[in-house]
């Protein structure tokens, strides 16, 4: 609904991708990738593809955020953002597509572009674009490296923060709106935290 009623200069696809996970994660057999493989041979002009990867489990406590090793240096202990992640090719897109995220909401967020063999920069469908050379970007909530309910018969439904997927919602309609030419949505002054966030 959100972005329904504008004026787009782009298309924009929602694509539910099959086999993202193993046995058939990276290889021929992956919905993504054979999407992204077929686009590149039809020489099909993709400005960016983002993919949203687990995006629901948050904590505002110390400490319960974890990274690959180094990154912990840079970035916040609290579980409390949402991630835009790429390739090193995926700067730009992930610049912009922070700087518009902010702009319409305020759920807190970071941005990282490291090379894929990165533990956690390739773990999604978004990894089928970057080595089709389209820019591509992943916005998760890190996963596994915050959620140990994570591929576990207890990530069900009452571990998720609805208030806060909420903001995300938001903030990516004004993200895609910017990318597809209609920058319109206005900033969300809800508190995350707060018990009428939604």
């Amino acid at each position: 609904m959100q972005l329904k009623q504008h004026q787009l200069e782009r298309t924009i696809r929602f694509i539910f991708f099959v086999n993202e996970e193993p046995p058939y994660f990276q290889t021929e057999r992956m919905g993504s990738l054979v999407y992204a493989d077929r686009s590149k041979k039809r020489r099909e002009k993709i400005t960016a593809m983002l993919s949203i990867e687990s995006v629901g489990f948050y904590s505002a406590e110390k400490e319960t955020q974890s990274y690959p090793p180094l990154f912990g240096l840079l970035y916040p202990t609290r579980a409390d953002f949402v991630a835009f992640v790429g390739d090193l090719s995926a700067r730009d897109l992930i610049r912009s597509s922070i700087a518009a995220f902010r702009q319409a909401s305020v759920l807190p967020s970071e941005g990282v572009s490291a090379p894929l063999l990165v533990p956690g920069v390739g773990w999604s469908d978004h990894w089928s674009f970057a080595v089709n050379d389209y820019a591509a970007v992943m916005i998760t909530d890190t996963a596994l490296f915050r959620n140990a309910h994570y591929h576990e018969a207890s990530d069900t439904p009452d571990t998720l923060d609805y208030a806060r997927m909420a903001l995300l919602v938001r903030g990516l309609g004004a993200t895609i709106d910017q990318l597809a030419g209609t920058p319109q949505i206005e900033r969300s002054t809800v508190d995350p935290t707060s018990p009428s966030a939604l």
